[in-house]
């Protein structure tokens, strides 16, 4: 994409996975039926092209939403970035409904994605990663003020300023690794799984251990079972087993667009009952079926006398020794504070799951006009626009980073039409326009 010189944007979108792609969806299909001036938006990431956890690819993995909880339709059913508009355009519509399922495999909702991504070239850059935001001393006041974005391109080192009225951050999760645990060849995280492990020699994986007790660590542990028949895998739990995702129809009301106000504008009583009852639809949980397939092969082993398959459960990882290609593990047994046992690993890997997003280092300077509550943490309005102090007019939008507002949904898949159609209106209303951008027909 070439970006004008000397234009303002409206916005600037920094990232460019599945929240700011929706986002570019929801704006296209304001301009599309609004006969005012379009909303004019340029979109950055850092990766060298689109992908959306291109290391959990898993053969047979499945989303753990359902389709219809696209890049549009719960905003705008007929939208033409609708999963069914997919399938149709891919000749497999018929084919999907066949096949009587909800849950399309997590390959198939990322070409998905892909596929409605290549509808945004002219409005988005790749290889470039936002460096910086700053409030100019001439940026001027109300409607007209504007922001610089420093951008770097992350091949050659060059970098430009861009302007725009508003940002919308969505710069992703952060892998996390247990404190004192660092990665590298042999040492991975999930997030990075088949990255790594397809670097390796399968030949050379004897002994492989997954640490963690949510889909990511029992898909892992699965993928492993069947790619290494020759190998010891071994599920370091911090749990006694899996714990299943509560995807029942009532647990799953906490990702309807409505719980969102319910959260907003609940008490602190309301906000602390939706993650002490719900939590298990969405953290340190796994699919029945995967629960199930495990347990099966673990007995069957037990059954043929050939164990392979090791669940060590209610155990920690203390330390990784690591010496050349030699990976020891030291593993703390919650059942007794003074048990310690080792193993030697060819490969580890932890599904420990990520931190949520932190605009904080990116805002810099511009930090200073954001109003925060008493936990620290950014006061965000119900458009997702973090309260500023007067003297910023311009807007900084979060996608992702707002769970203490607005709740579960807040960086998912599940809200995802919404809460960008949410954004886009609150674009369009604050330039003086009528909203909605919700229909796009």
């Amino acid at each position: 994409m070439g970006t004008r010189e000397h234009e303002i944007y409206d916005i600037v979108g920094i990232g460019f996975g599945p929240s700011n792609l929706s986002l570019a969806i929801a704006l296209e299909e304001h301009q599309n039926n609004a006969s005012g001036r379009p909303v004019t938006a340029a979109f950055f990431e850092r990766q060298a092209a689109f992908g959306w956890h291109r290391n959990m690819l898993l053969p047979q993995a499945t989303m753990q939403i359902s389709f219809l909880k696209d890049l549009a339709t719960f905003r705008n059913p007929v939208s033409r970035y609708s999963f069914v508009s997919y399938l149709h355009a891919s000749d497999r519509l018929v084919q999907f409904v066949n096949n009587q399922d909800f849950f399309p495999t997590r390959q198939e909702f990322h070409q998905y994605l892909e596929w409605a991504e290549s509808n945004f070239s002219d409005r988005v850059t790749y290889n470039s990663e936002v460096t910086g935001i700053r409030l100019p001393e001439n940026a001027g006041t109300g409607s007209e003020q504007y922001l610089e974005i420093s951008v770097r391109d992350t091949a050659s080192g060059a970098t430009r300023v861009v302007r725009a009225h508003n940002v919308a951050v969505s710069t992703g999760l952060v892998p996390r690794m247990p404190e004192g645990m660092d990665r590298d060849e042999r040492v991975w995280h999930s997030s990075e799984f088949l990255a790594k492990y397809g670097r390796m020699d399968p030949a050379e994986l004897q002994n492989v251990a997954v640490v963690g007790a949510g889909q990511s660590a029992a898909e892992i542990t699965k993928y492993l079972h069947d790619m290494l028949p020759h190998a010891q895998v071994s599920a370091i739990l911090p749990s006694y087993g899996y714990s299943v995702a509560d995807d029942t129809p009532f647990a799953n009301q906490v990702f309807d667009p409505t719980a969102v106000d319910h959260y907003y504008f609940g008490s602190e009583t309301t906000r602390d009952a939706f993650w002490r009852y719900h939590k298990n639809t969405n953290y340190s949980v796994v699919d029945d079926d995967v629960i199930r397939e495990l347990f099966r092969r673990s007995y069957e082993e037990e059954v043929a006398g050939e164990k392979r398959l090791h669940f060590l459960n209610l155990t920690r990882v203390k330390e990784v020794k690591r010496s050349g290609n030699d990976t020891r593990v030291v593993l703390h047994s919650l059942l007794d504070d003074e048990a310690q046992q080792e193993m030697d690993v060819d490969a580890l890997v932890f599904a420990t799951g990520y931190q949520g997003m932190d605009a904080t280092s990116l805002l810099g300077d511009l930090d200073r006009f954001c109003l925060r509550d008493k936990e620290g943490r950014h006061q965000v309005e119900r458009d997702y626009r973090v309260v500023t102090e007067p003297g910023l007019s311009c807007g900084i939008y979060l996608q992702g980073g707002t769970e203490h507002t607005h709740g579960l949904t807040s960086s998912l898949l599940s809200n995802i039409a919404i809460r960008s159609g949410e954004i886009a209106d609150s674009l369009v209303e604050r330039r003086g326009e009528p909203a909605r951008v919700g229909s796009g027909a």
